[in-house]
């Protein structure tokens, strides 16, 4: 993403109601960003698109839910309508559940994968001619520790950030190509709503970090490795030092997982 610029960055912004979403868009607010915010909760993005403005950005808000195509399509025809040009677009929305798969109804993989996996690509999709416009733009793929480390009762959610994982590294080269840079983050547990939202929560986890990472030092250091064109962020140490011990230590990090299911 090219730091010398002469107007304000044009952000599309999903999943920006609460949590990590909210911290990047009032971390944007603070560069004077032109952020277009988008989540299901409109009454959540209003708030925070008063904040947005508050802190010397500006906010477009369209609230839908991202994996009906008609929402995907209104997003993108406001940024043809106000900027004909796009220079950063973050898929942050994301959703999850708590439970034992194979008790589990099906709608329940299908739901998460809708908008964990595939409302992401079509975003980046229909995101790359605008991108393309902006002149090196980036794409920026919230992910998770558990793209590396997989947790039972999390199957879901977890099988979707390893597939969200897998299309990021695949698109890279594409999108490179095209003058475009794509960062992947990998957040352990955060200090967020995300357990009091999931779709089903048929049994508790004991996964919950008793230190969790606040959405801003996630929002903070994710625009701070944009800056450097880093391609895969570790935002905390947690993640890092999961990160490297399921690398170097696969075999006693898979009995310790048995072992706590």
């Amino acid at each position: 993403m090219n730091q010398h610029r002469e107007q304000p960055l044009r952000v599309v912004l999903t999943g920006a109601s609460r949590g990590i979403g909210r911290a990047l868009a009032l971390e944007l607010a603070d560069q004077g960003a032109h952020v277009l915010l988008t989540a299901r909760s409109s009454d959540k993005l209003e708030q925070v698109a008063r904040q947005v403005e508050q802190a010397g950005g500006q906010a477009l808000v369209v609230a839908g839910d991202l994996t009906q195509p008609q929402v995907r399509q209104a997003i993108y025809a406001q940024v043809e309508r106000h900027w004909g040009a796009l220079d950063l677009l973050v898929n942050n929305a994301g959703v999850g559940a708590l439970g034992p798969f194979l008790d589990a109804a099906p709608e329940r993989l299908r739901q998460v994968m809708e908008l964990n996996l595939f409302a992401a690509a079509e975003m980046i999709r229909r995101g790359v001619p605008y991108l393309e416009r902006g002149g090196r733009g980036a794409v920026v793929n919230i992910g998770s520790i558990l793209s590396y480390v997989p947790l039972p009762m999390m199957a879901e959610y977890t099988a979707s950030k390893f597939a969200l994982r897998g299309l990021s590294e695949a698109l890279r080269p594409e999108l490179s190509q095209r003058g475009i840079h794509l960062l992947l983050v990998h957040p352990a547990t955060t200090d967020t709503e995300f357990f009091d939202s999931v779709l089903d929560k048929s049994r508790d986890t004991p996964w919950r970090s008793s230190r969790p990472v606040s959405p801003e030092t996630v929002a903070r250091r994710t625009l701070r490795a944009l800056r450097r064109g880093k391609k895969e962020l570790f935002p905390d140490a947690s993640s890092w030092c999961l990160y490297r011990v399921v690398r170097w230590l696969p075999g006693p990090v898979r009995w310790m997982l048995s072992r706590r299911y």
